[in-house]
């Protein structure tokens, strides 16, 4: 069932986003070559706690970390660990926050000092097709218009649409109906209704977008160890348009 959320809710939902936004921002000095992914976990969790909430990601389903950090031809749910960043890596740093009962979530990749062109190339167009999600994220829309955008400016842009991980919804549970695929036809899937709250995460990769599960039971890594990306945000749709939740 799709839960429409309240402008209260709405409410608590941004400032959940807004610990994930300002957590990310924090991070972003410490991603460079040396350092340790889980030292990048630790400085999350110790920010995240200190302003008053929780990590969404923390024993959900088991999963062991504050952080999911996904390095190179990983795609999501990356473990950290005593791994160091090197020159050259992409790494996708997917966060949530629970702030009284609501949670925040968005991944975003980044750079690690001086990176490939084909790197650059992948995490632009994922961005941007991020944002081509959005905009058809509005009151009386169908999830699939959102789908249908992504996967068509990846198409154009020659990038892989990994199609068995999708967005979702988001509220009191950082994963809630409904499904939104990153493909799909238009005018298919739920329609878009006030006080809707969604996260929208186009996975996109350089190569083929088969994937593979690692024996960890949770680290997607891309089938021909192509580069992968990851951008996330969460946000709410209401009668007066969109609301990015894990922006500024």
């Amino acid at each position: 069932m799709i839960t429409l959320r309240s402008k209260r809710e709405i409410e608590l939902l941004k400032q959940a986003g807004h610990i994930v936004y300002l957590t990310h921002q924090y991070l972003r000095p410490f991603i460079k070559a040396g350092i340790k992914t889980i030292e990048l976990d630790r400085l999350a969790e110790e920010f995240i706690r200190s302003h008053d909430a929780t990590p969404s990601f923390k024993g959900y389903e088991g999963f062991p970390y504050t952080l999911c950090i996904s390095i190179n031809d990983e795609v999501v749910h990356g473990f950290p660990s005593d791994r160091k960043l090197r020159d050259g890596d992409i790494i996708s740093i997917d966060i949530g926050a629970c702030y009284k009962g609501y949670h925040g979530d968005s991944a975003w990749t980044y750079t690690v000092g001086n990176v490939s062109d084909d790197a650059k190339y992948l995490l632009e167009h994922t961005e941007k097709a991020l944002s081509e999600g959005i905009k058809q994220a509005k009151v009386g829309a169908r999830i699939g218009d959102i789908g249908y955008a992504i996967e068509q400016y990846a198409i154009k842009h020659n990038l892989g649409v990994v199609k068995e991980l999708v967005g979702h919804g988001v509220g009191t549970s950082v994963h809630e109906a409904p499904d939104v695929p990153n493909y799909g036809s238009k005018g298919t899937g739920p329609k878009i209704k006030d006080g809707m709250v969604i996260a929208i995460e186009p996975m996109l990769t350089l190569g083929s977008p088969d994937i593979y599960i690692l024996d960890n039971e949770w680290t997607v890594v891309t089938e021909d160890s192509s580069l992968a990306a990851h951008f996330e945000h969460t946000i709410a749709i209401t009668n007066d348009g969109v609301l990015i939740l894990t922006g500024e």
